[in-house]
């Protein structure tokens, strides 16, 4: 074959060379991304499920925690309550007893002074002083009998005035009975001892004088013949 037997294209085009080139490439390269986008498609998908899971897994456990010290929460809340109320009760027995007991040490007191009191007073109805010395201390006696009547009323101290009234036995005390029709009876006609309130209980009962029916002698039977 003679070297004028041979054809060669008249003219070559670069450009259709580089466009097939770069579609075979182009292709190539899908191809291997398509091969390699699976696994790790699936990795991707894989990780997801188990943060997932493990968020789920945290949240779980962080809900437990949360109920457990909700739990908690209301234990010592009752038991702060029950707590207080115990101390509150506490403190109102233990205030109430602490009254109670000065109370007591104030009445156990006064009781002590009331015989003093009465010496006083029949003292002053039965002293008649008739000189002028005598009056002198028949008004220093009655000035300290005054100061120590009204430190009494001070420390709450009152006394009965039981003339006229009803006799009541939890404020009176009955040593006598005198017969009239003037009074009905049961009246309280004299205070023999007087009584006395502290606060509103009695400190100690009157002794007193009541009153009673007069006996009917003309209406005793007549003896027959």
């Amino acid at each position: 074959m003679c070297s004028s037997d041979l054809e060669f294209p008249s003219e070559i085009n670069p450009n259709e060379f580089d466009h097939e080139a770069s579609e075979q490439t182009v292709e190539q390269f899908q191809q291997f991304n398509q091969v390699q986008d699976i696994p790790v498609a699936e990795e991707i998908d894989q990780d997801r499920s188990q943060k997932v899971e493990i968020n789920i897994a945290a949240l779980s456990d962080l809900t437990g925690q949360i109920e457990s010290l909700k739990i908690q929460l209301e234990e010592r809340s009752t038991q702060y309550m029950r707590i207080a109320a115990d101390f509150e009760n506490y403190r109102k027995r233990t205030s109430k007893e602490k009254e109670e007991i000065d109370l007591q040490v104030k009445r156990n007191t006064i009781t002590e002074l009331l015989p003093v009191v009465d010496n006083f007073e029949r003292a002053r109805s039965h002293l008649k002083p008739q000189s002028e010395g005598e009056m002198t201390i028949h008004k220093s006696y009655q000035g300290v009998y005054k100061q120590l009547v009204d430190c009494l009323k001070r420390l709450g101290v009152a006394p009965m005035r039981p003339e006229g009234q009803q006799f009541d036995p939890n404020l009176h005390e009955a040593v006598m009975r005198e017969a009239t029709d003037e009074h009905p009876e049961g009246t309280v006609l004299e205070e023999l001892v007087r009584g006395y309130y502290f606060g509103d209980r009695v400190l100690r009962h009157a002794m007193v004088k009541v009153a009673a029916p007069k006996e009917d002698v003309s209406s005793s039977p007549k003896d027959s013949v």
